[in-house]
């Protein structure tokens, strides 16, 4: 039976996990290129994140919406705009399934002995969607990163925010193990009352 350090322990973990989805989505650096300028030492900077590409060399305004229908969705480029779109909605999905996954821990955790015994399930189940989002969302990614001709240009690479996912994802996908087997590995949780003789009996 999972016990209350376990829950404890696998909390702290699923919060960083967490803060790391958040910093993938919000930080556009999911693919990112340097361009060194000629004769100089300066180099301009790409980014794309999955809502904004961002160029150092555009001082006035250096990020914008990412993919643009108008500047990035052209007929050539096949199904680009719709994967990359694809990963966007993945990753928010994580993150309203973390958010269920966090008021799922609260409750658990919260709720005495009968929800600790029973609770791992739920969020086996919950971070189990998390993990599979996370990682389709990366994999659609560097599906793109791998194939498409967006990236055909040599200097690409993949960046922070993929790795931060891909980190994320796994980490999810490790603590539904550990909460499993956990489960199944230490005894029943000691409740704290222990049972009197009977001074009737001889």
């Amino acid at each position: 039976m999972t016990r209350l350090s376990v829950y404890g322990t696998a909390l702290a973990i699923f919060i960083a996990a967490s803060a790391m989805t958040l910093a993938s989505i919000l930080v556009p650096h999911w693919v990112s290129m340097d361009v060194p300028v000629r004769g100089s030492d300066k180099v301009y900077s790409q980014h794309l994140g999955l809502h904004h590409y961002c160029n150092s060399a555009l001082p006035d305004s250096p990020c914008r919406h990412f993919p643009d229908t108008a500047k990035d969705c052209r007929p050539q480029d096949g199904d680009f705009c719709s994967i990359w779109r694809t990963s966007g909605f993945l990753m928010s999905f994580a993150t309203i399934a973390e958010l269920a996954t966090l008021v799922c821990f609260v409750i658990t955790i919260g709720g005495g002995k009968v929800k600790r015994e029973y609770g791992w399930k739920v969020l086996s189940a919950l971070l189990l969607t998390v993990a599979l989002a996370q990682l389709a969302a990366m994999a659609l990614v560097s599906f793109l990163f791998d194939n498409d001709e967006y990236f055909s240009v040599p200097g690409w690479r993949l960046d922070t925010s993929w790795i931060l996912c891909t980190v994320s994802g796994s980490m999810a996908l490790l603590l539904v193990g550990g909460l499993s087997l956990s489960a199944f590995w230490f005894p029943p949780e000691d409740d704290g009352y222990n049972f009197l003789a009977d001074p009737i009996e001889p």
